[in-house]
């Protein structure tokens, strides 16, 4: 329970630092879309929730494979990343 508590929490930070890099307001709504890891997936159905509120995203979208053009690489731990994309909702 407690790594997928830190694995949540270590998503907020990348998604946070994404959304600073992008220039979005802190007001902002967005949408996330992650590259399905299995070892994250109980973290996120978990902690939902949580990390919705933490960085005001609508949803979470977990995809098989994120198109290269609109992927970004995350770490997670040093043997845990995945790719992400996020959008600011209108």
């Amino acid at each position: 329970a407690l790594l997928r508590e830190g694995l949540s929490r270590e998503l907020i930070n990348r998604i946070q630092n994404l959304r600073k890099e992008r220039g979005f307001e802190v007001t902002d709504r967005i949408r996330v879309v992650l590259e399905k890891r299995a070892e994250l997936l109980p973290a996120i159905e978990e902690n939902i929730e949580y990390i919705c509120t933490e960085t005001l995203a609508e949803a979470i979208e977990m995809v098989d494979i994120l198109e290269e053009t609109e992927r970004k690489e995350i770490e997670l731990t040093e043997t845990l990343s995945t790719f992400i994309h996020i959008t600011r909702l209108k």
